[in-house]
């Protein structure tokens, strides 16, 4: 293993690496796919540049920009491209970085965080305990642990009916029909398709829906798609609507997205 500062795109030369985080650089085209895995390291997955979408056997998680996801060992996950992506990958070794926050999550990146992760990533891959890449290490783990949480998962049903229900929103989020009129596809009364959203996805019809739509609304606001547009092909019939029901769920207004380098 070298020590300079050609850093290794290979993920398995991350995993027993001698200090407690390191971090990989690599780029990815529009589309891409890295099929599911794991790693035997947390991870941190941040991108200044395109969105990611994940996907573990209960969630989907999406990470744009000025955001990142945490993924703990041993968790089997896929990650599918959205734009020209530049992936920064921290691998942690929480024993000796002494992570106390690691369920899987989306986390928003401050600008210190953000410059901590690029110092690192031009740092040595191997570097010494004191020396200034352990330094940087050691802020980016605090940092790491007073990052504010982000809602940007969905959670995916077990229930086959929910399953078709669930499969042709994610195909087409502006879809307006009611569980009455999901009942004949979804072959369960509307009765029984709310109680399934409740007792397997913890929230209700309406909520989940929402949550497909601003998922979606990301992407397309940060291709740069006009707010109008957005909102129309998420079901609202005004951008007004749209960017008052997004900033209340997501916490920050669509034209913030929008405005993004």
């Amino acid at each position: 293993m070298t020590t300079d500062k050609i850093h290794s795109t290979d993920p398995l030369d991350y995993q027993d690496l001698p200090q407690a985080i390191g971090v990989m650089t690599k780029s990815f085209g529009d589309g891409w796919v890295i099929p599911r895995h794991e790693h035997t390291r947390d991870q941190l997955l941040y991108a200044p540049k395109g969105i990611m979408r994940l996907q573990t056997g209960s969630r989907a998680w999406i990470v744009p920009p000025d955001s990142a996801v945490y993924i703990p060992a041993g968790t089997p996950h896929a990650i599918s491209m959205h734009g020209d992506v530049e992936m920064r990958t921290l691998y942690i070794d929480t024993r000796a970085a002494g992570i106390n926050s690691r369920t899987m999550r989306v986390i928003a990146i401050s600008g210190l965080l953000r410059e901590l992760i690029l110092a690192l990533s031009e740092e040595p891959l191997v570097y010494e305990a004191g020396s200034r890449a352990d330094l940087i290490a050691q802020m980016i783990k605090l940092e790491i642990e007073v990052s504010r949480e982000l809602p940007l998962n969905i959670p995916l049903p077990h229930d086959a009916r929910l399953q078709r229900l669930c499969a042709a929103l994610l195909a087409n989020p502006a879809d307006r029909r009611t569980l009455d009129a999901w009942s004949e596809i979804a072959g369960a009364s509307p009765r029984t398709l709310a109680r399934l959203f409740e007792r397997d996805l913890g929230m209700s019809f309406i909520q989940w829906r929402q949550l497909i739509r601003f998922h979606n609304a990301l992407e397309a606001l940060s291709r740069k798609e006009p707010i109008s547009q957005v909102a129309r092909q998420n079901g609202y019939h005004s951008a007004s609507a749209f960017a008052a029901a997004f900033g209340k769920v997501m916490g920050l207004p669509p034209s913030t997205v929008a405005a993004k380098p």
